[in-house]
C-alpha cells in the first residue's frame, strides 16, 4: 500500500485567495467546492466560502485548504505548522521563494545554512510559514 501526506491549511474566509496564490507560485490546477455548491451553506453569506479546495502542481506540490465555518472555533495558533518544500533544483526553489515572498514576512532569507546550501523561511501573506531548502545527503558523524 502506498501512502502520501498532504498539507491541509485552514482559513477563515481566505482559502480561495490562498489557493489561487499558491497556484500562481507553484503552477498546476486549482479545484474548489464551495459550501453553496455542496448545499451546506448554513449562512447565505458563507455560500461562496471554500468547503474543499486544493492545488495540485506538476512537481509534486499538493496543498489542500478550506474555510473554517463561522460556527466552528478557529484559532490559527503560533507556529502550529510549517509547510516544507524540499527540492533538488536551486533555480526551481528560488522561483518558488520569489513567488511566496510577495507580501510575506521573511524569517530567514533564502541562502546558505549550516545544513543546506540553500534554505529560507517566511510567513506568507496568509500567515502560513513556508520552509524551502535544497535536499542534501545527511552528513556522517
Amino acid at each position: 500500500m502506498a501512502i502520501t501526506t498532504t498539507t491541509h491549511l485552514n482559513f477563515r474566509g481566505a482559502a480561495r485567495q490562498a489557493l489561487e496564490f499558491y497556484r500562481s507560485v507553484f503552477g498546476g490546477e486549482v479545484a474548489l467546492v464551495t459550501y453553496g455548491d455542496a448545499g451546506l451553506a448554513q449562512d447565505p453569506a458563507a455560500a461562496d466560502q471554500i468547503m474543499w479546495g486544493q492545488v495540485q502542481g506538476g512537481q509534486g506540490i499538493h496543498v489542500m485548504a478550506y474555510d473554517v465555518p463561522a460556527w466552528m472555533q478557529y484559532e490559527p495558533g503560533v507556529n502550529a505548522v510549517f509547510v516544507s518544500v524540499r527540492g533538488s533544483d536551486p533555480a526551481e526553489l528560488t522561483a518558488y521563494w520569489k513567488g511566496l515572498a510577495e507580501g510575506a514576512d521573511v524569517v530567514q532569507d533564502l541562502g546558505p545554512a549550516a545544513w543546506s546550501p540553500l534554505y529560507g523561511m517566511l510567513k506568507d501573506r496568509f500567515g502560513v510559514v513556508w520552509v524551502l531548502d535544497l535536499a542534501v545527503a545527511p552528513q556522517e558523524t
